[in-house]
């Protein structure tokens, strides 16, 4: 028997739903194309991946232990121009608190959305090949 799929998404619960919905409309500059207020929505993305990743040494605290109340899973977004996703962000209210990062896939900086979540932006290295 193979397992077989027709698509993959990922979901973010939220008590303060409509919160989380008009931060990420903002954030991604799109209405969602499934709006029931106050109780779904959904955002079409240009494409979607799993990253399985070990956090550098610095960042590993934040990923353990199951009573930890912070997640272990990230929305990655790769971006562009790392620098004006973080001016977007900055812009939105919720600056990354932390430094760009050298990653073995490129620069990244760890940003929160108003719940808590976890966001990547994660920009890939130029090859100039």
């Amino acid at each position: 028997m193979v397992f077989q799929y027709t698509n993959a998404f990922v979901t973010i619960a939220s008590v303060n739903c409509d919160n989380l919905v008009n931060f990420y409309t903002k954030l991604l500059e799109q209405k969602p194309v499934i709006l029931i207020p106050n109780v779904y929505a959904e955002f079409n993305l240009v494409s979607m991946r799993l990253g399985i990743f070990k956090p550098k040494n610095i960042n590993e605290s934040e990923f353990e232990g199951m009573s930890n109340a912070k997640s272990k899973i990230s929305l990655c977004l790769e971006v562009s121009n790392l620098e004006d996703a973080i001016a977007h962000l900055t812009a939105l209210g919720y600056p990354p608190p932390g430094d760009i990062s050298i990653a073995s896939h490129g620069r990244e900086i760890y940003a929160y959305d108003p719940d808590g979540n976890r966001i990547i932006l994660h920009q890939a290295p130029v090859n100039d090949n």
